[in-house]
């Protein structure tokens, strides 16, 4: 079935919700949970993003993550295990009418997705140069690729590795 590929305007807004989000899973994996942090297009301000607040969460144990599913369920989030990332836990919420809201990203500490998400993140605000690019390459993929997010988020492959290859140096 097709899915809308829907980006919008940065919303200060964001802010908000991550930090009111990020506490209701700190609580919920309790205390395993050493760190949240708010990942992805709507962590970066002037960024076009897709309304979905990714949030980062570093665990000291990833197993013991799965132990605290019932408390991830009480708070709305669908279990999705590793999701095709090896160690990594994943959860994600969508809200009353089936739009996808949060997307839930777990990891050990010291794993090197936290670097690099956090290095794409902090390239992109430190680089307005480049966060202009990334929302003009998106704005294009949206209107060449309106109903077909696997479209969309194949078109921004190449972009996000060249991003990540910057940001590591």
């Amino acid at each position: 079935m097709p899915m809308e590929v829907l980006v919008l305007p940065y919303d200060p807004a964001w802010a908000d919700m991550f930090h009111a989000e990020s506490q209701l899973i700190l609580s919920a994996l309790g205390e395993n949970s050493i760190a949240a942090h708010h990942i992805g297009s709507t962590a970066i301000p002037g960024v076009v993003a897709k309304p979905v607040i990714d949030m980062l969460i570093v665990v000291a144990d990833i197993e013991a993550v799965d132990r605290c599913s019932e408390n991830m369920e009480a708070i709305g989030y669908e279990v999705m295990g590793e999701f095709g990332i090896p160690s990594r836990r994943y959860f994600r919420k969508d809200n009353d009418t089936g739009k996808r809201t949060h997307h839930v990203h777990v990891f050990a500490d010291g794993s090197n997705h936290i670097v690099r998400h956090l290095a794409f993140r902090d390239f992109m605000k430190a680089h307005p140069e480049w966060a202009t690019r990334y929302s003009d390459l998106k704005l294009k993929l949206v209107a060449a690729n309106p109903d077909s997010i696997e479209r969309y988020m194949e078109g921004k492959d190449g972009f996000i590795k060249q991003v990540d290859q910057l940001a590591a140096e």
